[in-house]
């Protein structure tokens, strides 16, 4: 699963906004919308600021299927 897919569904699960997730974070709205629209140039570590959130972190995953 995609980071972007991860990030939307939880926080619809949650039923937190754009804002809220940006807020609790400590990051800009700005950075949630292109988070979750799949933008692939972002700041890992304010990614995993971001999964923190969730009680998750970035970390690798095989290519392999």
């Amino acid at each position: 699963m995609e980071v972007s897919q991860f990030l939307k569904e939880k926080r619809k699960l949650l039923k937190l906004t754009q804002q809220d997730v940006a807020d609790k974070a400590g990051v800009g709205i700005r950075f949630i919308r292109e988070l979750e629209q799949g933008k692939e140039t972002l700041q890992m570590d304010k990614v995993n600021q971001v999964l923190q959130l969730f009680g998750f972190k970035l970390g690798p995953i095989s290519l392999k299927k």
